[in-house]
C-alpha cells in the first residue's frame, strides 16, 4: 500500500481519514478539493486541475483524497489501493450538517481564500444538496467503477469505527535513519 485514495461521500471524513493515513505512512497527503476550488469558488480548468493529479499520483508514494471523476482516469490508474468510506446516509449527513455549520459560523478558510457561507452551504452545489445528490448513487456506482481498474485493492470501511480499527493496524513508517552517524540509541 504505496498510493491510495480515499474516496466517499461529501463530509463522510475523506480528507481527515487522508491525512491521517499519510501521516501513518509518512507520504504526501494531495486533497483534490484544494487543486479544483480556486479563489471566488472557481472552478479550476481541465486541464490544470488535471495536471495537478497527475503530477501529485506520478510520485512513488502518496494518498489522495477526492472523489472527482475528471480525474478518475488518472488517479485510479495510478494507485495501488481505494479506501472508501462507505457510511450509512444518516452518519454522513449528520458530519456534512454539523461540519458546514461550523464552518460557516467560524468563517473557516477552506480552500484558495474560499469560506463557506449560508447561502453557498445550501446551493444546489453547497455540501448539505450535494449529500442528497450524490450518498446513495455513490454507494450504488462505486462497486462497478473499482470493478473497472482490477488492479486496485478495494478496502470498504462502513463505519467511522471500523475506519478508525482499520488506521490503527495499518503499521507506521519507520523513521528515516538518523544523518548523525555519532548518535547512540536510547538505553
Amino acid at each position: 500500500m504505496k498510493r491510495v485514495i480515499v474516496i466517499g461521500t461529501t463530509g463522510s471524513g475523506k480528507t481527515t481519514f487522508a491525512r491521517t493515513l499519510a501521516g501513518t505512512l509518512a507520504v504526501p497527503h494531495g486533497e483534490q478539493d484544494a487543486w479544483y476550488h480556486q479563489p471566488g469558488w472557481v472552478p479550476a480548468p481541465l486541464a490544470s486541475f488535471r495536471a495537478r493529479v497527475a503530477a501529485f499520483t506520478a510520485g512513488p508514494a502518496w494518498v489522495m483524497d477526492g472523489n472527482y471523476s475528471k480525474a478518475r482516469d488518472i488517479g485510479w490508474a495510478h494507485a495501488d489501493t481505494l479506501v472508501w468510506l462507505d457510511y450509512p446516509g444518516q452518519v454522513v449527513f449528520w458530519r456534512v450538517l454539523t461540519r458546514t455549520l461550523r464552518r460557516v459560523l467560524g468563517r473557516q478558510e477552506l480552500w484558495n481564500g474560499n469560506r463557506e457561507t449560508v447561502r453557498g452551504a445550501l446551493s444546489p452545489e453547497g455540501p448539505v444538496r450535494w449529500f442528497f445528490r450524490t450518498h446513495w448513487r455513490r454507494r450504488r456506482d462505486t462497486p462497478a467503477q473499482a470493478a473497472a481498474y482490477p488492479h486496485l485493492r478495494l478496502v470498504r470501511l462502513r463505519t467511522p469505527r471500523e475506519a478508525a480499527a482499520w488506521l490503527a493496524r495499518v503499521p507506521h513508517a519507520s523513521p528515516a535513519p538518523s544523518s548523525d552517524a555519532h548518535q547512540q540509541p536510547p538505553a
